[in-house]
Protein backbone atom coordinates (compact mmCIF):
# COMPACT_ATOMS: atom_id res chain seq x y z
CA UNK A 1 0.00 0.00 0.00
CA UNK A 2 1.30 3.45 -1.15
CA UNK A 3 0.75 6.02 1.44
CA UNK A 4 0.43 9.77 0.59
CA UNK A 5 2.21 12.76 2.57
CA UNK A 6 -0.93 14.64 3.98
CA UNK A 7 -0.77 12.05 7.13
CA UNK A 8 2.74 12.33 7.04
CA UNK A 9 3.02 15.44 9.91
CA UNK A 10 2.96 15.74 13.44
CA UNK A 11 3.08 19.01 15.82
CA UNK A 12 5.82 19.03 18.52
CA UNK A 13 4.12 21.81 20.43
CA UNK A 14 4.42 24.37 17.51
CA UNK A 15 6.66 22.76 15.15
CA UNK A 16 5.32 20.66 12.29
CA UNK A 17 7.37 17.47 11.51
CA UNK A 18 7.06 15.85 8.46
CA UNK A 19 7.06 15.57 5.22
CA UNK A 20 7.83 18.99 3.46
CA UNK A 21 9.10 20.44 6.64
CA UNK A 22 12.98 20.72 7.38
CA UNK A 23 14.28 17.57 9.10
CA UNK A 24 13.55 17.73 12.74
CA UNK A 25 17.33 17.00 14.56
CA UNK A 26 18.00 15.26 18.15
CA UNK A 27 20.80 15.33 19.28
CA UNK A 28 21.14 12.39 21.61
CA UNK A 29 22.40 12.98 25.21
CA UNK A 30 20.85 9.83 26.40
CA UNK A 31 23.97 8.60 29.57
CA UNK A 32 26.49 10.22 28.04
CA UNK A 33 26.80 13.03 30.58
CA UNK A 34 27.72 10.20 33.62
CA UNK A 35 25.60 11.74 35.84
CA UNK A 36 27.60 14.89 35.55
CA UNK A 37 25.22 17.88 35.26
CA UNK A 38 27.60 20.39 34.15
CA UNK A 39 28.63 18.04 31.43
CA UNK A 40 24.95 17.30 30.63
CA UNK A 41 24.41 21.67 30.16
CA UNK A 42 27.83 21.49 27.69
CA UNK A 43 26.28 18.80 25.45
CA UNK A 44 23.02 20.85 25.47
CA UNK A 45 25.26 23.87 24.39
CA UNK A 46 27.17 22.20 21.56
CA UNK A 47 23.63 21.10 20.48
CA UNK A 48 22.13 24.67 20.23
CA UNK A 49 25.75 25.66 18.50
CA UNK A 50 25.23 22.63 16.20
CA UNK A 51 21.17 23.95 15.18
CA UNK A 52 19.90 21.10 16.65
CA UNK A 53 16.04 21.62 16.99
CA UNK A 54 16.02 18.70 20.34
CA UNK A 55 18.11 17.17 22.72
CA UNK A 56 17.35 13.73 24.22
CA UNK A 57 17.74 11.94 27.60
CA UNK A 58 16.85 8.54 29.05
CA UNK A 59 15.31 8.30 32.42
CA UNK A 60 14.69 4.89 34.22
CA UNK A 61 13.84 4.00 37.75
CA UNK A 62 16.78 1.79 38.70
CA UNK A 63 15.41 -0.82 40.53
CA UNK A 64 12.43 -1.51 37.85
CA UNK A 65 14.93 -1.07 34.91
CA UNK A 66 17.81 -3.26 36.33
CA UNK A 67 17.19 -7.25 36.23
CA UNK A 68 17.40 -8.74 39.55
CA UNK A 69 20.56 -10.97 37.96
CA UNK A 70 22.53 -8.00 36.67
CA UNK A 71 21.56 -5.86 39.59
CA UNK A 72 24.07 -7.61 41.96
CA UNK A 73 26.49 -7.84 39.21
CA UNK A 74 29.96 -6.33 40.00
CA UNK A 75 30.91 -3.44 37.55
CA UNK A 76 34.36 -1.29 37.11
CA UNK A 77 33.23 2.26 36.69
CA UNK A 78 35.33 5.82 37.05
CA UNK A 79 33.49 5.61 40.83
CA UNK A 80 35.16 2.75 41.80
CA UNK A 81 34.17 -0.82 41.80
CA UNK A 82 30.31 -1.39 42.21
CA UNK A 83 27.29 -3.19 41.55
CA UNK A 84 25.02 -2.76 38.35
CA UNK A 85 22.49 -1.34 40.24
CA UNK A 86 24.67 1.43 42.01
CA UNK A 87 26.18 2.34 39.10
CA UNK A 88 22.55 2.55 37.32
CA UNK A 89 21.91 4.97 40.26
CA UNK A 90 25.16 7.10 39.72
CA UNK A 91 23.91 8.15 36.10
CA UNK A 92 20.78 8.54 37.31
CA UNK A 93 19.25 12.18 36.87
CA UNK A 94 16.34 13.29 39.18
CA UNK A 95 14.25 16.15 40.04
CA UNK A 96 16.82 18.99 40.78
CA UNK A 97 18.80 17.99 37.90
CA UNK A 98 15.95 17.60 35.77
CA UNK A 99 14.84 21.17 36.44
CA UNK A 100 18.01 22.45 35.76
CA UNK A 101 18.39 20.59 32.17
CA UNK A 102 14.56 22.36 31.64
CA UNK A 103 15.72 26.16 32.93
CA UNK A 104 18.76 25.59 30.73
CA UNK A 105 17.13 24.23 27.44
CA UNK A 106 13.91 27.19 27.78
CA UNK A 107 16.41 29.72 28.29
CA UNK A 108 18.66 27.97 25.66
CA UNK A 109 15.83 28.17 23.14
CA UNK A 110 16.14 24.10 22.23
CA UNK A 111 13.44 21.48 22.98
CA UNK A 112 14.29 18.81 25.37
CA UNK A 113 12.76 15.28 25.23
CA UNK A 114 13.35 11.75 26.82
CA UNK A 115 12.61 7.72 26.38
CA UNK A 116 10.94 6.52 29.29
CA UNK A 117 12.04 2.92 30.62
CA UNK A 118 9.19 2.14 32.45
CA UNK A 119 5.63 3.83 33.95
CA UNK A 120 6.99 5.98 36.58
CA UNK A 121 9.36 7.42 34.60
CA UNK A 122 6.51 8.27 32.11
CA UNK A 123 5.03 10.00 34.64
CA UNK A 124 7.90 12.01 35.74
CA UNK A 125 8.57 13.30 32.73
CA UNK A 126 5.22 14.54 32.51
CA UNK A 127 5.49 17.07 34.93
CA UNK A 128 7.64 18.92 32.39
CA UNK A 129 5.22 19.41 29.69
CA UNK A 130 6.78 17.48 27.03
CA UNK A 131 6.70 17.91 23.20
CA UNK A 132 6.50 14.30 22.53
CA UNK A 133 8.03 10.85 24.15
CA UNK A 134 10.64 8.25 22.43
CA UNK A 135 10.00 4.72 22.40
CA UNK A 136 13.11 3.36 22.39
CA UNK A 137 13.68 -0.17 19.75
CA UNK A 138 14.30 -2.03 23.67
CA UNK A 139 10.75 -0.80 24.78
CA UNK A 140 8.58 -1.92 21.25
CA UNK A 141 7.46 -5.11 22.49
CA UNK A 142 6.76 -3.76 26.28
CA UNK A 143 3.02 -3.35 25.68
CA UNK A 144 2.40 -2.28 29.61
CA UNK A 145 4.56 0.95 28.73
CA UNK A 146 3.12 1.50 25.38
CA UNK A 147 0.07 1.78 26.64
CA UNK A 148 0.98 3.90 29.41
CA UNK A 149 3.16 5.90 26.77
CA UNK A 150 -0.45 6.12 24.65
CA UNK A 151 -2.31 7.22 27.62
CA UNK A 152 -0.43 10.51 27.63
CA UNK A 153 -1.90 11.72 24.37
CA UNK A 154 1.08 13.25 23.22
CA UNK A 155 3.26 12.46 19.81
CA UNK A 156 5.32 9.67 20.03
CA UNK A 157 9.07 9.20 18.10
CA UNK A 158 9.32 5.20 18.02
CA UNK A 159 12.30 3.84 17.21
CA UNK A 160 12.69 -0.16 15.04
CA UNK A 161 15.72 -1.08 16.14
CA UNK A 162 16.15 -4.98 16.80
CA UNK A 163 12.72 -5.33 16.03
CA UNK A 164 10.69 -7.91 13.18
CA UNK A 165 8.02 -5.99 11.11
CA UNK A 166 5.66 -8.28 12.90
CA UNK A 167 6.66 -6.70 16.11
CA UNK A 168 6.15 -3.25 14.52
CA UNK A 169 3.03 -4.38 13.55
CA UNK A 170 1.93 -5.32 16.61
CA UNK A 171 3.34 -2.14 18.71
CA UNK A 172 1.81 0.53 16.02
CA UNK A 173 -1.87 -1.65 16.12
CA UNK A 174 -1.62 -0.71 20.10
CA UNK A 175 -0.54 2.53 20.22
CA UNK A 176 -2.70 3.66 16.62
CA UNK A 177 -4.41 6.14 16.65
CA UNK A 178 -1.46 8.33 18.62
CA UNK A 179 0.18 10.88 16.24
CA UNK A 180 3.82 9.49 15.92
CA UNK A 181 7.02 9.40 13.94
CA UNK A 182 8.41 5.65 12.97
CA UNK A 183 12.33 5.99 13.17
CA UNK A 184 14.75 3.51 11.09
CA UNK A 185 17.37 1.99 13.23
CA UNK A 186 19.61 -0.70 14.01
CA UNK A 187 20.59 -1.36 17.43
CA UNK A 188 24.48 -1.70 17.19
CA UNK A 189 26.66 0.85 18.83
CA UNK A 190 28.64 1.80 16.38
CA UNK A 191 26.82 -0.09 13.43
CA UNK A 192 28.70 -1.02 10.58
CA UNK A 193 27.74 0.45 7.16
CA UNK A 194 26.73 -2.62 5.75
CA UNK A 195 24.02 -3.41 8.36
CA UNK A 196 22.52 0.26 8.12
CA UNK A 197 19.81 -0.72 5.56
CA UNK A 198 19.17 2.67 4.89
CA UNK A 199 16.45 1.44 2.17
CA UNK A 200 14.24 0.86 5.24
CA UNK A 201 12.88 4.31 5.02
CA UNK A 202 11.63 3.36 1.61
CA UNK A 203 10.11 0.21 3.44
CA UNK A 204 8.55 2.02 6.10
CA UNK A 205 7.16 4.54 4.13
CA UNK A 206 5.01 2.65 1.86
CA UNK A 207 3.87 0.41 4.53
CA UNK A 208 3.11 2.77 6.97
CA UNK A 209 1.12 6.56 6.28
CA UNK A 210 3.52 7.79 9.36
CA UNK A 211 6.46 10.29 9.04
CA UNK A 212 9.39 7.84 9.10
CA UNK A 213 12.58 9.32 10.70
CA UNK A 214 16.66 8.01 11.14
CA UNK A 215 18.23 6.80 14.90
CA UNK A 216 21.86 6.19 13.52
CA UNK A 217 24.42 4.63 15.32
CA UNK A 218 27.23 4.15 12.85
CA UNK A 219 30.39 6.60 12.68
CA UNK A 220 30.71 9.03 10.96
CA UNK A 221 28.31 11.38 8.96
CA UNK A 222 27.41 10.38 5.23
CA UNK A 223 25.13 7.60 5.88
CA UNK A 224 22.93 9.96 8.24
CA UNK A 225 22.76 12.35 5.66
CA UNK A 226 21.91 9.47 3.41
CA UNK A 227 19.07 8.77 5.20
CA UNK A 228 17.32 12.31 4.61
CA UNK A 229 17.49 12.11 1.33
CA UNK A 230 16.02 8.80 1.16
CA UNK A 231 13.03 10.84 2.68
CA UNK A 232 13.86 10.80 6.48
CA UNK A 233 11.98 13.79 8.10
CA UNK A 234 13.52 13.49 12.20
CA UNK A 235 17.15 12.44 12.52
CA UNK A 236 18.46 11.13 15.70
CA UNK A 237 22.24 10.81 16.43
CA UNK A 238 24.00 10.65 19.99
CA UNK A 239 25.84 13.53 20.87
CA UNK A 240 29.37 13.42 23.32
CA UNK A 241 32.40 15.91 23.91
CA UNK A 242 34.84 13.40 22.77
CA UNK A 243 33.96 9.71 21.64
CA UNK A 244 36.96 8.16 24.08
CA UNK A 245 34.94 9.58 27.21
CA UNK A 246 33.50 5.93 29.26
CA UNK A 247 30.44 4.98 28.68
CA UNK A 248 28.83 2.50 26.12
CA UNK A 249 27.30 5.14 23.51
CA UNK A 250 30.47 6.85 23.72
CA UNK A 251 32.14 5.76 20.54
CA UNK A 252 29.10 5.60 18.31
CA UNK A 253 27.86 9.23 19.17
CA UNK A 254 29.33 12.92 17.18
CA UNK A 255 31.31 15.10 18.93
CA UNK A 256 30.20 18.80 18.50
CA UNK A 257 32.35 19.72 15.66
CA UNK A 258 30.61 16.75 13.27
CA UNK A 259 27.56 17.80 14.57
CA UNK A 260 28.10 21.42 13.18
CA UNK A 261 28.80 19.61 9.98
CA UNK A 262 26.14 17.35 10.03
CA UNK A 263 23.20 20.00 10.44
CA UNK A 264 25.04 21.80 7.57
CA UNK A 265 25.04 18.73 5.70
CA UNK A 266 21.19 18.11 6.46
CA UNK A 267 20.50 21.68 5.50
CA UNK A 268 22.13 21.74 2.17
CA UNK A 269 20.89 18.26 1.35
CA UNK A 270 17.40 19.63 1.33
CA UNK A 271 17.84 22.95 -0.25
CA UNK A 272 19.23 20.96 -2.96
CA UNK A 273 16.57 18.78 -3.46
CA UNK A 274 14.43 20.61 -4.81
CA UNK A 275 10.87 20.08 -6.51
CA UNK A 276 11.69 17.29 -9.02
CA UNK A 277 9.91 19.66 -12.47
CA UNK A 278 12.56 20.15 -14.66
CA UNK A 279 13.54 24.11 -15.53
CA UNK A 280 16.15 25.85 -16.67
CA UNK A 281 17.40 28.73 -14.44
CA UNK A 282 18.72 31.83 -14.88
CA UNK A 283 21.73 30.57 -13.79
CA UNK A 284 22.03 28.39 -16.72
CA UNK A 285 21.10 30.76 -19.51
CA UNK A 286 24.66 32.20 -19.54
CA UNK A 287 26.19 29.27 -20.59
CA UNK A 288 23.40 28.43 -22.68
CA UNK A 289 23.68 31.11 -25.08
CA UNK A 290 27.83 30.40 -24.95
CA UNK A 291 27.83 26.41 -25.49
CA UNK A 292 24.24 26.00 -27.28
CA UNK A 293 24.18 24.16 -30.92
CA UNK A 294 21.09 25.36 -32.82
CA UNK A 295 19.71 21.75 -33.82
CA UNK A 296 19.95 20.77 -37.39
CA UNK A 297 16.73 21.90 -39.77
CA UNK A 298 16.14 17.93 -40.30
CA UNK A 299 15.75 17.00 -36.83
CA UNK A 300 13.15 19.97 -36.38
CA UNK A 301 10.42 18.48 -37.03
CA UNK A 302 11.27 15.70 -35.01
CA UNK A 303 12.04 17.75 -31.78
CA UNK A 304 8.52 19.57 -32.43
CA UNK A 305 7.08 16.27 -31.34
CA UNK A 306 8.99 15.29 -28.70
CA UNK A 307 8.11 18.57 -27.07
Amino acid sequence: MNHTSAAREVLFGSRAVGDGHPAYVIAEIGINHNGDLALALQLIDAAVAAGCDAVKFQKRTPELCTPPEQAVTMRQTPWGYMTYLEYRHRVEFGRAEYEAIDRHCRAKGITWIASCWDAPSVDFIASFDPVCYKVQSAAITDYALLERLRATERPLIVSTGMSTMQEIDAALALLAPRDLVLLHSTSAYPCRAEELNLRMIETLRSRYPYAIGYSGHEVGLPTTVGAVVLGACVVERHITLDRAMWGSDQAASVEPSGFERLVHYIRTVEASLGDGIKRVYESERSAMSRLRRAPRAELAPMLSVVA
